[in-house]
């Protein structure tokens, strides 16, 4: 039975040949963490990058990740890197601050792209066009290098809060609501870098603070 090959650069091709010569990917990591800030990565690709090896972030290893996040540092355009922290995503709410961020990546990239390719949404008040592709990350090659980026980044961070807050076991689950991450929850409460407005963090939070986090205190 023959393989389907997915032609991943499809997308970048064609965006290429209409006249749109810097496509930019945008997508995030962290989304659905319990703890840890979102990050979001753009990334402008050239069309003579490698595609070898580059897919959607959570269809590699831990060592993949890392060798096509040198690649694309070393071979992209742009990139750009933006994060929102938990306080801001406890205040404004994951959907909201998970636009706002990838608006952001999408307007911090250093060279200014013609065409934006992005992750499931489709991005308010971007001055380019731009298209939202469901699985975005999984079918077209500059999200998929940006859904690298944002992973690989994110991960390196939350293994430095794990060196911060070692109890949590931030280096294994990098802040995803696992069996050992709500054990831990249930026991000693929620770090400074939780999100408290998500469920199974909330119900471990006292009242006080939950009341200073509705009234802005």
């Amino acid at each position: 039975m023959a393989t389907l090959v997915l032609d991943l650069g499809r997308y970048e091709r064609r965006l290429h040949e209409e006249g749109f010569d810097r496509v930019a990917g945008v997508d995030e990591a962290g989304r659905g963490a319990l703890a840890g800030p979102l990050v979001a990565a753009a990334v402008i690709l050239p069309p003579e990058f490698d595609l070898e090896g580059i897919r959607d972030s959570k269809q590699l290893t831990g060592p993949q990740r890392e060798r096509c996040y040198a690649r694309i540092r070393e071979g992209a355009l742009a990139i750009s890197i933006c994060k929102a922290m938990p306080s801001r995503i406890d205040r404004r709410g994951l959907h909201r601050s998970n636009l706002w961020l990838l608006g952001r990546a999408i307007r911090a990239l250093p060279v200014p792209p013609d065409y934006v390719l992005a992750d499931g949404f489709p991005i308010p008040r971007l001055s380019v066009p731009h298209l939202s592709i469901k699985k975005g990350d999984a079918v077209t090659a500059s999200v998929a290098a940006a859904s690298i980026v944002a992973k690989v980044t994110r991960d390196r961070i939350m293994d430095r809060y794990h060196r911060r807050y070692p109890a949590y076991g931030f280096d294994r689950h990098r802040g995803y609501g696992t069996a050992e991450h709500y054990a831990v929850l249930s026991r000693i409460g929620p770090s400074p870098i939780h999100r408290l407005s998500f469920r199974g963090v909330r119900e471990t939070v006292g009242s006080r603070v939950l009341a200073d986090l509705e009234t802005g205190g």
